[in-house]
């Protein structure tokens, strides 16, 4: 349960910091537009993404059990964070997340963290594909430049995006483009530069420098705040909890396995060994302070811990920087912040939802086991046509009926009492 911060803390030495502080600040510079853009894409203002990363960013990488280990709201929150503001609004959300941080301090105390490795793989699969899917047809209408609304129901959102293509925008089409081939060289000619927000920086100053008709955070939603709201508890009335249970279940799980799985890549990257149930403890405790400064949901996001460890972050004290960092460019430059061109915030997550899919898997998943191969494909269709709470209760539920035939194909004798 000890995190892994008071554990490096013993023997940490200046070479270390100053590793960190580098690692840190990168972090930081790539989490701000995406931390901007998955708030926008959930149906939040784009301060929500912002206070997130800030709070619950601290807190995973203070109190967590990987070393390096960066928190903050995550693409795959998308789907579920906007159901629940359509449905309950955005104070039921933050109830929602406050619960769901309730839940996985217990399920810490229970030490359930190895419990979320029994997931079938073809089920997370499944239902991170799914949510790339649902992801990427967001974007299309910033990407495009379209007057909205459109449906938020897939199979009614796509032919009412193909409707309003002749009224297809030249100049956010080229500006969200353009971010993404800017990405894409950027990770490939300077791998250790923070290229998301460089591209991202790069094509919103041509959008204020031609004065191009492409809408910004700024024009769309006003100034970003420049400080962190005050902390305040959220309604959780008897009537409330009932009502927002099932969503706080929904987001406890997520954020559970999103940062199992990432503090095991970490360790894959770094050779080291992370704590689970400590991990499960501080995203309970980063959701709970998260949702009492009004944030988003939040977990360990791969991508992020990913480039913390590409750019030499040796401990906790990394992450806490990059949390630091973000706060830092709230209070000196959210003004700065407020340019940001939406189609490239677009172009980015439509890169993020690419990369959530794993594609070069996708040769290993048509090669291996039929079953798997069909489960993740029925836990992608429901995640896609129904909701997140179907696929996965049903992914799981049809999982662990294959486990269990496939045990007894294996051992005729076997019977449930055996174990």
């Amino acid at each position: 349960m000890t995190p892994k911060l008071f554990t490096t803390l013993k023997t940490y030495t200046r070479a270390e910091f100053g590793s960190d502080l580098f690692a840190g600040i990168t972090v930081a510079l790539v989490a701000l537009p995406l931390s901007i853009a998955i708030a926008i894409a959930s149906g939040a203002a784009p301060a929500a993404g912002f206070v997130t990363a800030i709070v619950a960013g601290f807190l995973i990488s203070a109190l967590g059990g990987s070393r390096v280990q960066i928190g903050g709201p995550t693409g795959a929150f998308i789907v579920v964070v906007a159901g629940v503001i359509a449905t309950h609004g955005y104070d039921g959300l933050v109830a929602a997340t406050f619960l769901a941080g309730i839940v996985l301090i217990i399920a810490g105390l229970f030490r359930a963290g190895q419990l979320v490795r029994h997931v079938p793989e073809a089920v997370i699969n499944g239902f991170t594909i799914g949510i790339g899917v649902i992801i990427g047809t967001s974007q299309l209408a910033d990407l495009f430049g379209l007057a909205g609304p459109f449906p938020a129901d897939f199979i009614e959102k796509i032919p009412a995006l193909i409707a309003a293509l002749p009224e297809l925008n030249p100049a956010s089409l080229g500006i969200g483009l353009a971010t993404m081939v800017l990405i894409l060289l950027l990770r490939r000619v300077f791998p250790r530069l923070p290229g998301l927000i460089v591209a991202v920086a790069l094509t919103s100053a041509a959008v204020v420098l031609f004065d191009l008709p492409v809408e910004t955070i700024r024009s769309r939603f006003g100034d970003l705040p420049q400080s962190l709201p005050a902390p305040h508890l959220p309604d959780l009335s008897f009537a409330t909890l009932r009502e927002l249970l099932p969503s706080a279940l929904v987001i406890a799980f997520l954020a559970g396995v999103e940062s199992l799985l990432s503090a095991m890549v970490a360790d894959r990257m770094i050779g080291g060994h992370h704590r689970s149930n400590a991990e499960l403890m501080a995203q309970g405790w980063a959701n709970i302070g998260s949702s009492l400064f009004g944030g988003l949901p939040a977990t360990g996001a791969i991508a992020r811990t990913a480039t913390n460890v590409r750019a030499g972050g040796k401990t906790p004290v990394a992450g806490i920087v990059h949390a630091v960092t973000l706060l830092a460019i709230m209070m000196l430059a959210a003004p700065l912040a407020g340019y940001l061109a939406l189609p490239a915030l677009s172009g980015l997550l439509l890169l993020t939802a690419w990369n959530m899919s794993e594609p070069h898997r996708w040769g290993e998943y048509l090669r291996g086991r039929r079953s798997d191969l069909v489960l993740l494909l029925i836990t992608l269709v429901l995640t896609v046509i129904t909701d997140l709470t179907v696929a996965i209760g049903t992914g799981i539920a049809l999982g662990l009926a294959l486990r269990l035939s496939r045990r007894n194909a294996d051992d005729p004798d076997w019977t449930p009492r055996d174990k």
